[in-house]
């Protein structure tokens, strides 16, 4: 069994010392989607939600959300990030957010793009509930990650359709 760093030789859950690290670049890239009906996709698309610029509103709420991660995810290191963005793309049945964080620091910013894609994602939903209730967020997932003592890393090829 490999060891776990957020675990302590008795179990117990800590923070990882990264204070023997050296400062690297690291990036990481988040990706996840939100299916909707057509016509809550088409108020979107045309800016005709009712609660206004949906995907202006998620793109903040991400960019927020990355920066507040280690508050939100235990034992998360608080992180001086250099910069997290959201791009939004339009799929046949619904938006696609992808979050991409980084900075020069000791440990990595998965969870922080990990994060702003899904409250990206959860403020669409938000934005958008009065036309769709039945709106469903799926496939949140690391797309890459670059820096640090693992390396580079690129997630496999999904299954179409995921």
């Amino acid at each position: 069994m490999t060891s776990l760093t957020h675990l302590d030789a008795a179990g117990n859950a800590r923070m990882v010392d990264v204070g023997g690290k050296a400062a690297t670049a690291r990036v990481a890239v988040a990706t996840g989607r939100i299916r909707m009906s057509s016509a809550a996709l088409a108020a979107i698309r045309a800016g005709d939600a009712p609660k206004g610029d949906v995907l202006a509103a998620a793109r903040i709420a991400g960019i927020m959300a990355a920066k507040k991660t280690a508050e939100l995810i235990p034992l998360c290191h608080p992180l001086a990030l250099d910069a997290v963005t959201l791009d939004f793309a339009f799929e046949p049945d619904g938006v696609r957010a992808t979050a991409t964080a980084s900075l020069t620091g000791r440990t990595g910013v998965e969870m922080e793009a990990l994060t702003a894609a899904s409250v990206a994602l959860l403020t669409i939903y938000d934005m958008a509930k009065a036309l769709d209730k039945a709106m469903v967020i799926d496939g949140v997932r690391l797309l890459a990650k670059r820096g640090g003592k693992s390396g580079n890393w690129t997630a496999p090829e999904m299954p179409t359709g995921a």
